[in-house]
């Protein structure tokens, strides 16, 4: 067992180059916002606003660097909004989009219709090489997330290992599910091979 710092994931939306021309304009570039942990990614200015069945969601942070493929990850409970069933929308590791819920995508310049990439993300941890191997972790790995909070213990199963090269060591929970367990950013969980 050891102990990893929890970040907790709002909805946000990474975008390609092309998506981020036809939403702001033609050779438009993100700008940062907030750096975030894990190397190269930031918070940017920009917002979109996503649009399902019958709702919208306005003032959704766009997460960079581009990607080359659109996706929006997305809470639970805004699947309600957007006008879907929870079960509508997979439960994926970020990229895994192939086959997962159409949406909408509306910017200052313009809108897109996508035919996949809304997901709920699931819980994983992303950690470097050398500290997988150090922990007797594979990429892929599911493991157990153990809380000791104010609520008593609560344990996250089926959390994912993502090892990556030049990782930071990180766990990211959706803030639902950190607020279910009434923790905030920086909150050391224990992670229990499962």
């Amino acid at each position: 067992m050891f102990t990893v710092p929890v970040n907790l994931s709002h909805r946000h939306i990474h975008l390609t180059d092309d998506d981020v021309s036809q939403l702001f304009g033609p050779g438009y570039t993100l700008n940062k916002k907030v750096v975030l942990l894990q190397p190269g990614a930031f918070a940017a200015e920009e917002q979109v606003s996503i649009g399902g069945p019958t709702g919208t969601i306005d003032k959704v942070r766009v997460v960079g660097p581009t990607r080359s493929a659109t996706q929006c990850e997305i809470l639970v409970g805004d699947t309600y909004t957007l006008g879907c069933k929870p079960t509508d929308v997979p439960v994926r590791l970020s990229g895994d989009i192939t086959g997962s819920k159409a949406f909408s995508i509306t910017g200052p310049a313009g809108s897109i219709e996508k035919d996949e990439g809304l997901i709920i993300a699931k819980r994983h941890i992303h950690i470097n090489p050398q500290e997988a191997a150090e922990h007797h972790l594979h990429d892929g790995q599911s493991v157990t997330l153990q809380l000791k909070t104010d609520k008593g213990q609560i344990d996250y199963h089926d959390t994912i290992i993502r090892i990556q090269p030049e990782a930071t060591l990180e766990c990211h929970i959706d803030i639902e599910e950190g607020n279910a367990a009434m923790i905030s950013n920086g909150y050391k969980a224990t992670i229990k091979n499962s």
